[in-house]
């Protein structure tokens, strides 16, 4: 536990081409904030759609182990374009979640193990199946962070 688990998303532009009464119309939307839910009741919103690992930008870290879903919502800004005219702002945003991304938080233990036994390559036997007893718990001290 306390391992920091590095939290990123695509921050791509999603543009739509389509056609209206026969004229191409294209719309884009703009990821503008990322919503991160951790599972434990921490939460973390920011502007940064964070890095791969070994980047630190967006950064979480978990006080217990166990299984957690984290979700992550992405606020979006729409602009239009009406035949290859200039983009033109779309008043309000959206929100799209994605679906949980399944954790598993363990503790950084040391075992004993039998060197006369193979390793499983194929999975990690410190893992536990998903189950009532191995989810993890809400973090007493959970806060919500603004990066």
């Amino acid at each position: 536990m306390n391992v920091i688990n590095v939290l990123y998303a695509d921050p791509t532009t999603q543009t739509l081409e389509t056609e209206l009464l026969g004229v191409p119309v294209q719309v884009r939307a703009i990821p503008i904030q990322y919503h991160w839910d951790l599972g434990d009741g921490n939460t973390i919103t920011t502007k940064k759609p964070g890095k791969p690992y070994p980047s630190e930008q967006v950064t979480a870290t978990y006080t217990q182990e166990g299984w957690y879903d984290i979700t992550l919502t992405t606020t979006f800004a729409g602009q239009f374009s009406v035949d290859g005219g200039e983009w033109q702002d779309i008043d309000g945003t959206i929100e799209i979640a994605s679906d949980p991304v399944p954790l598993f938080s363990k503790s950084l233990e040391s075992r004993l193990v039998n060197p006369d036994i193979p390793v499983d390559e194929e999975g990690d036997p410190w893992i536990p199946a998903r189950t009532p007893d191995a989810e993890g718990h809400r973090d007493p001290a959970a806060t919500h962070r603004e990066l």
